[in-house]
C-alpha cells in the first residue's frame, strides 16, 4: 500500500472543500424546490400504483438566497481548483494520481479516528 506525504495546504485545502460543500447541501435543503417562482403540480396516478408526486407551489429564491448560493458556487470552484492543480500531484506517478487523490479526500477521516 502506497502512503504519500501530503503538503499540509493541500490537506487544509481539501478539508475546507469538504466542509464548504457540507455547508452548502445544508443550505440547499433549505431552499423552495424552484429558482424561479412556479406554480406547483400534481402527476398523473402511475400504473399499478397509487403513488402521485407532487410539488407545492415554490416562491423562488429570494435575492439574498441567489446571492448565497452564487457565494457558495464560486467557493466551491475556487477551492476545486486550488486541490486538483496543487503542483503536489506532479510529484505523485502517473498511474497512482487516482489513488492518491482518493487518499486525500479521505484523510480527515483517518485523523478523525485517530483523534478519537
Amino acid at each position: 500500500m502506497t502512503t504519500y506525504d501530503f503538503p499540509q495546504d493541500l490537506r487544509d485545502a481539501q478539508l475546507a472543500l469538504h466542509q464548504t460543500c457540507a455547508a452548502y447541501q445544508e443550505f440547499a435543503r433549505s431552499l423552495p424546490w424552484s429558482a424561479e417562482p412556479l406554480p406547483g403540480w400534481e402527476a398523473e396516478k402511475q400504473l399499478h400504483s397509487g403513488f402521485r408526486s407532487a410539488k407545492p407551489d415554490s416562491p423562488g429564491y429570494t435575492e439574498e438566497q441567489h446571492a448565497e448560493v452564487a457565494r457558495f458556487r464560486a467557493e466551491l470552484l475556487e477551492l476545486s481548483i486550488t486541490v486538483s492543480t496543487h503542483t503536489f500531484w506532479e510529484q505523485v506517478e502517473q498511474g497512482q494520481v487516482v489513488d492518491a487523490r482518493m487518499r486525500l479526500k479521505h484523510q480527515h477521516e483517518a485523523h478523525e479516528t485517530e483523534a478519537a
